[in-house]
């Protein structure tokens, strides 16, 4: 077996095999200026995004070892852990075993930029009706296309066992639950609808976030990933299908009940007028 060559060259590692890849290099990260060194895993989210756009990190890098990208970003190494995997659900980076963390590669599921739709959502008060249809509707032909194969099995049972070994770990448990959902994408095949569906999750996050971490119970949620799973499992696209519409749904309810987003103040209008009308 062939190994790469390895070098070292001041703060840059450099590691070229067979595949060509390269790791980043560590001075990229003294760009980022002491006080803006996220404390929180959103941050440092925030932090390897922009430099993915920036072009400061590319398609195939490897990032620096976790102890040297914590301490140039300035966080813990549990607080980069949570960003690099919240990356990962929803495909931005890649964590092989042994190997390290890459960003994706360009002939994976491509990534769209969701800052402009979360811009749209802002400016035209997008409803959250409107982004969860999106969702459902992206999702509900992903789980579909998911079930003909009936690949990734085994990493959907990962998931699904992460889920129900976190049941009193709300942030562990949306780590599993978007692992779970880009794990479906990554079955269906088609990275295009992956890709938007990407987009739109990434501007629910926040909103998922602190619905997850207000949720009294999350056991129904993780039944409702069962019958995803099961549906996928037995290659039958119109359950999987029914299950994805069951889950989001529940989701969407949950959602609008208690979290502040970017086109909620379109939603309250729309209520008050309703509400006028029938008055």
């Amino acid at each position: 077996m062939r190994v790469g060559k390895i070098a070292r060259i001041g703060n840059r590692w450099l590691h070229k095999g067979m595949n060509g890849m390269t790791d980043s290099d560590g001075a990229k990260f003294k760009t980022v200026e002491p006080e803006r060194r996220g404390q929180t895993s959103e941050e440092v989210v925030t932090q390897l995004r922009s430099m993915i756009h920036r072009g400061e990190l590319r398609s195939g890098d490897r990032l620096p070892p976790e102890r040297d990208l914590a301490r140039l970003l300035g966080v813990s190494r549990p607080t980069l852990r949570a960003g690099i995997r919240s990356l990962s659900a929803v495909g931005v980076l890649e964590s092989r075993q042994g190997a390290g963390t890459f960003v994706v590669k360009a002939d994976e599921s491509p990534v769209l930029d969701s800052s402009s739709l979360s811009l749209m959502a802002s400016l035209h008060g997008f409803t959250s009706k409107e982004m969860f249809g999106a969702r459902r509707a992206l999702e509900m032909s992903i789980a579909g296309l998911a079930a003909e194969p009936g690949d990734q099995l085994a990493s959907l049972a990962e998931e699904m066992a992460g889920m129900y070994a976190s049941l009193d770990e709300p942030e562990e448990y949306l780590l599993h639950d978007m692992s779970f959902h880009q794990m479906v994408a990554a079955a269906s095949g088609n990275r295009i609808l992956t890709a938007l569906m990407n987009m739109v999750a990434a501007v629910l996050l926040d909103a998922r976030r602190k619905t997850v971490r207000r949720a009294h119970d999350l056991k129904e949620s993780a039944e409702m990933h069962r019958k995803i799973y099961r549906a996928i499992r037995d290659r039958n696209p119109e359950s999987a299908r029914d299950a994805m519409r069951d889950h989001l749904l529940l989701a969407q309810k949950a959602q609008e009940a208690e979290v502040d987003w970017p086109g909620r103040g379109a939603d309250q209008s729309q209520r008050k007028g309703a509400a006028e009308e029938s008055a």
